[in-house]
């Protein structure tokens, strides 16, 4: 049997912290409830009620802005924190947005996507009976943004099909890079790598090509996509910056490990 004197006992416990990090780090986190812990009382009371008063959370709660906490009062206004000024004037309630205030309201998130949208035949026809953000995303159940939108069933109730397959055309080569190097960085987060600046630069690229679309300019989506889709070449040929957390402590912990034994190889043989 080894008797650990004051270094062995050192070694052991820097090895147990090791251990301790190392199942702290393959703990599953918490889904980010997309909405964070608090209590959004516009939510609370809408999913207690009866029928189309429901609907709302029903529909949002699947939707894109539900996965990245995006709540009723970025859109509705109001105080989603206390029931009694929900849906006070005071504190920005505007109720069920105008059609025209959609793409200002929208644009307040969506900056690079309400330039285009406005200078385009659908924001110049904005208030005569043209398509706002909701039309083709959705109001309450969001969907994410992706070349999925751009459909016959999504077109055609408005004009042909013509212009909006050239763009999606145009577009599907970048879209195709865009998920490729996204299911990359997936598999460098994977290894604990860490990859926070390859997401950035996706993460740009992505919106600019998503925000492109909304010009319904045929020549100059095409155009900008060629610039696109020479920086995603460029990004994809990027690795990960440095290494994450994991990958430190098993270093760590191999060191650790590999001078505990030399320690109990060399007790058993003194």
């Amino acid at each position: 049997m080894v008797r650990y004197d004051g270094v062995g006992l050192l070694l052991m416990r820097q090895w147990v912290a090791v251990l301790t990090l190392l199942a702290v780090c393959f703990i599953p986190p918490n889904r980010a409830d997309a909405v964070s812990s608090q209590v959004i009382v516009c939510v609370q009371c809408h999913a207690a009620l009866n029928g189309q008063l429901s609907q709302p959370v029903r529909l949002w709660q699947d939707s894109i802005h539900a996965e990245h906490g995006i709540t009723c009062n970025a859109c509705h206004g109001g105080d989603p924190m206390d029931s009694a000024n929900a849906m006070s004037p005071a504190r920005g309630y505007r109720g069920v947005p105008l059609p025209t205030t959609i793409p200002t309201i929208c644009g307040g998130c969506h900056m690079g996507v309400v330039k285009y949208y406005m200078n385009s035949a659908h924001g110049r026809a904005l208030g005569r009976g043209g398509p706002t953000c909701v039309t083709c995303h959705g109001s309450h159940n969001v969907i994410r943004a992706s070349l999925d939108l751009i459909s016959q069933k999504n077109c055609t109730p408005c004009h042909t099909f013509d212009k909006a397959r050239q763009i999606r055309t145009a577009m599907v080569k970048t879209d195709g890079m865009l998920q490729a190097i996204d299911k990359r960085i997936k598999v460098l987060k994977s290894q604990g790598i860490v990859t926070d600046t390859l997401e950035k630069r996706l993460f740009s690229l992505r919106n600019r090509s998503h925000s492109l679309y909304h010009s319904l300019d045929v020549n100059l989506i095409r155009q900008e996509s060629t610039h696109i889709q020479a920086e995603l070449e460029k990004s994809n040929g990027d690795g990960g910056v440095g290494t994450g957390p994991l990958i430190g402590i098993l270093a760590i912990g191999g060191a650790l490990l590999s001078a505990l034994l030399f320690y109990v190889i060399k007790k058993q043989i003194n």
